[in-house]
């Protein structure tokens, strides 16, 4: 029995060999998980203007993957975002790094990003 299994249950006859549909542990009904203090979202930025969004999301205590490709041609752009998501970061004492090409972590406060990357003992 697979490690999936284990923590889903057995697989119900019908099911694609080796599909598991997520979908089903989503809670559907568009409300949080309750207990949680803290969430994790990916958004995509289009404009210079939506930081203030993502900064409110950030300053809430929640953790942000800010998608930048739709800008990443656009450096005069993408330098004022980043220099001013990391204004705001200082300010509430958050943390901010990228991952990858195209990708940045904001932290609320209190919250820091490693960035050494975790490998296991084989890599």
């Amino acid at each position: 029995m697979g490690i999936v299994n284990k923590i889903l249950g057995a697989k119900k006859s019908g099911d694609a060999e080796g599909y598991v549909d997520l979908e089903k542990y989503v809670e559907t009904s568009g409300t949080a998980t309750p207990g949680a203090q803290m969430y994790v979202r990916v958004g995509e930025i289009q404009r210079y203007e939506d930081i203030k969004e993502f900064a409110d999301y950030v300053y809430g205590g929640n953790v942000l993957i800010l998608d930048f490709s739709p800008i990443a041609d656009e450096e005069v752009i993408l330098k004022r975002i980043t220099n001013d998501l990391k204004k705001m970061m200082k300010e509430i004492n958050g943390d901010i790094a990228g991952i990858g090409n195209n990708l940045m972590i904001l932290a609320p406060t209190n919250v820091k990003v490693e960035r050494r990357k975790l490998r296991g003992k084989y890599a």
